[in-house]
């Protein structure tokens, strides 16, 4: 019962009595949600033509794709803390407008120095989408007097993801393939122009105070020391991983001090952006951010070594090695469509581990001779692993995470993701350094099998996941 006026504003806007989790709520998220995932899965087949157009080898463009996620890394859990202060619809805003200035960008460039920074937009951009409408889920979720939305809601935003990856490469290659390697920017466009308007119409207004508080204030409050660095931490180590198999050291000690550095000021900040204490002390949310960030890590590996090595070693195109990735992108939205219907997290979490050491396993057989339906049926089984385990792994974070923190929590879930990415853009561009071939491929299959006996192993020794997910649903 609504005890006074602004309580009364906040329920009808927030959280309309008829159907608060309804499509004209949901939709707009949705599509925020998929930008990142178009441009994680259009970009693959376009490496190789843009390798050929900037006169660079396979290996150096590797940088297109570690820009982004080393953005992503630094901008998600910022977003979310920005939207958290400052409300998250106009959060969600200033991310379409950063994508449509990457994409355009992006797609007049003429070297790599442009590319990458079209990319770091893009990077920018997409990273709002996420952690606002986590954020926008629960407090209607809240307002509507619900301890958790439905959980197909949260299962949407995987499965959006999903549907994007597996339609993505398909749809890129045949783009790229037509049009020129310039669509795998240009395809944000329209992506966001559409994104834009439904949520001009559809998502409620922000109530969150913007007035009345001073500089000082605002920068305590988001911890811009914070954020500065954690993404300087972040960037050595990136420059360390990429400058493998001839490793920086210098870039890897100052990540190391770095990172030293934002603990230390991290436990002494009134509002620190990376809550140290937290991870310490909620060991459940820390091993989820974890379990994540390695089960992508796993696979973007493929996503991106096999897709290199359908072109440039079996001399696909394209469009035909985005057809090869098709099935893992539509049992990924399968399995997550039904895992967001479970009510427990801790079977599909070990199945999807399980999963991930089987397909890292049947890789370490693939070479020039195996027959393409083999090769889908292995990357299928990648994809199966990726709905289970993300759906999974975000249930666990709603419930794990502080209430009022739950777009930065939201955010580090992806930056966890974006790390395993980057470190896949380290694998692959290390095994492809000289040459794309079956010997390559060998050694990713190797650093695979490695990664997928880890997330097993924390997983059937997590007993906190068995507890997970028993909260009822009012």
């Amino acid at each position: 019962m609504e005890t006074t006026a602004d309580t009364a504003s906040v329920q009808r806007e927030q959280a309309p009595p008829d159907k608060p989790f309804g499509a004209a709520f949901v939709t707009p998220l949705y599509m925020g949600a998929v930008l990142n995932p178009i441009n994680s899965s259009v970009i693959a087949p376009a490496l190789v033509a843009i390798a050929a157009a900037m006169h660079t080898s396979v290996g150096g463009t590797a940088i297109l794709i570690s820009s982004l996620y080393l953005t992503s890394a630094i901008a998600q859990p910022a977003a979310g803390r920005l939207a958290e202060e400052f409300g998250p619809r106009r959060v969600f805003f200033a991310g379409i407008f950063l994508v449509l200035a990457g994409g355009v960008l992006g797609a007049v460039a003429c070297d790599i120095p442009l590319l990458v920074a079209a990319r770091v937009l893009i990077g920018a951009g997409t990273s709002a989408g996420y952690p606002s409408a986590m954020l926008l889920i629960r407090r209607r979720a809240r307002a509507a007097g619900r301890q958790e939305p439905p959980g197909g809601v949260l299962g949407g935003l995987a499965i959006a993801g999903a549907a994007t990856v597996a339609v993505g490469p398909a749809v890129g290659g045949l783009l790229i393939g037509r049009l020129g390697w310039q669509t795998a920017f240009w395809i944000n466009v329209p992506v966001a122009v559409v994104a834009f308007v439904m949520a001009a119409v559809w998502i409620p207004r922000d109530t969150d105070r913007v007035r009345g508080r001073s500089a000082r204030e605002l920068v305590s409050r988001i911890d811009l020391a914070g954020i500065a660095g954690f993404g300087g931490a972040l960037t050595a180590l990136l420059v360390f991983l990429s400058s493998l198999p001839g490793p920086q050291w210098p870039a890897l000690g100052v990540c190391v001090v770095l990172a030293a550095v934002l603990v230390a000021w991290e436990l002494r900040a009134a509002n620190p952006f990376l809550n140290v204490r937290l991870l310490a002390s909620n060991l459940a949310l820390t091993r989820t951010y974890l379990r994540n960030g390695l089960t992508l890590l796993g696979t973007y590996v493929i996503l991106y070594g096999l897709t290199q090595w359908l072109e440039a070693s079996r001399g696909l195109s394209a469009y035909r090695s985005g057809l090869v990735l098709i099935p893992m992108g539509v049992l990924s939205a399968v399995s997550a469509r039904v895992v967001s219907r479970r009510s427990r997290v801790r079977a599909p979490l070990v199945v999807s581990a399980l999963l991930l050491l089987a397909g890292a396993v049947a890789t370490l057989f693939v070479d020039g001779g195996t027959p393409i339906a083999v090769l889908v049926a292995i990357t299928a089984v990648f994809g199966l692993t990726s709905g289970a385990g993300t759906v999974a792994n975000q249930t666990v974070l709603y419930q794990e995470a502080p209430a009022d923190s739950v777009g930065t929590a939201s955010g580090l879930l992806r930056t966890f993701g974006y790390i395993g990415s980057i470190a896949s853009a380290a694998i692959t561009g290390t095994a492809f350094h000289t040459r794309v071939d079956d010997t390559g491929l060998r050694h990713i299959s190797w650093a695979l099998v490695g990664i997928a006996a880890v997330v097993l192993v924390m997983t059937v020794l997590d007993r906190q996941l068995a507890h997970a997910g028993r909260r009822p649903t009012p």
